[in-house]
């Protein structure tokens, strides 16, 4: 077996304005033609499942968003956090509820290939945990939404970590395949408890 590689933390700054705008304008577009031909989906098959990670929280998968066909030849997985502003008890809910109008904002980004959105942990933090074809198409992504999360997100929280070599199913049955990369406790998930939400 290949020994780990170095898994990559993406911080602060991020592309400026207009070049993270044109990015996100054109991931909307795809996402359109991605609709159009139904190709765009909403797998149940982890929805309830808890997330706990290196950090000592976890949380819920909440919804997730896949392209079908989708078969990446540089498969990462890339885990990202933030922690939205002034967002406190029920507002969560109203979030979670209004976070799938975001969609458009990362289905067309080149390389994508699936997301688990799960629920605020108990620090408040949001993670999507992706899978992505291509670090740097996973960079690409991060470099430019990380602008649109600083609008509404505390601009420090807004973080990510990419794991080059692995796949989001492999780890979600596997999740000590996240171990041992270098990456912060926040991003490395530990377990998975697969018992839907009560």
């Amino acid at each position: 077996m290949a020994a780990p590689r170095t898994a990559q933390t993406i911080t602060r700054p991020f592309l400026g304005t207009s070049p993270a705008a044109r990015a996100v304008a054109a991931s909307v577009a795809s996402t359109a033609a991605l609709l159009a031909e139904r190709r765009l989906h909403q797998p149940a098959d982890h929805r309830g499942a808890r997330l706990s990670f290196a950090d000592g929280t976890g949380s819920r998968v909440y919804r997730e968003t896949a392209v079908d066909g989708e078969h990446p030849r540089e498969p990462v997985v890339l885990v990202v956090a933030f922690r939205l502003r002034a967002v406190r008890g029920r507002a969560h809910a109203l979030f979670r509820w209004e976070s799938e109008l975001n969609t458009p904002l990362f289905a067309g980004f080149p390389g994508f290939v699936s997301k688990l959105w799960t629920a605020h942990d108990d620090q408040d933090r949001y993670r999507g945990l992706y899978e992505w074809d291509g670090p740097e198409r996973a960079h690409d992504y991060v470099r430019a939404l990380g602008r649109v999360l600083s609008l509404v997100s505390e601009p420090a929280s807004v973080q990510a970590v990419v794991f080059p070599g692995l796949r989001r199913d492999e780890v979600l049955q596997t999740p000590d395949l996240m171990a041992d990369h270098g990456a912060p406790a926040w991003g490395v998930l530990t377990s998975v408890d697969p018992s839907p939400m009560p």
